[in-house]
């Protein structure tokens, strides 16, 4: 049976929108690969999914004893979070509203079935 090692991170100051475009990039690759791609991507979901994949291999590392290049991606998704309504004050007496979205970012690694 395939072991799941998971990870999650909540309230990430990006929008659920964003961090998928990020995600896609790294779903189904190995751990290696996918540190490597996020560390070359300049979205600024790249930064806490990087370190979100990083606390899922020091996981499988220390608690299963699995190594980190026989680890990779089977589950990762990016879903959103609460959302902090502000308001801005516009021309002639008005508000203009202005929605800080947020994102709950999850990820599962298993080891490659040769290793």
């Amino acid at each position: 049976m395939d072991q799941d090692i998971r990870a999650k991170a909540s309230h990430i100051p990006v929008s659920a929108q964003k961090a998928r475009l990020v995600v896609d990039l790294v779903r189904g690759k190995d751990v290696i690969e996918a540190l490597n791609i996020l560390a070359y991507t300049p979205n600024k979901a790249a930064q806490p999914l990087s370190d979100l994949i990083r606390s899922a291999v020091a996981n499988a590392e220390n608690n299963f004893g699995m190594n980190r290049y026989d680890l990779y991606i089977h589950k990762i998704v990016a879903d959103e979070g609460p959302t902090r309504k502000w308001r801005r004050f516009g021309a002639r007496g008005r508000v203009k509203p202005r929605l800080r979205r947020s994102s709950h970012l999850a990820v599962i690694l298993r080891e490659h079935k040769g290793a």
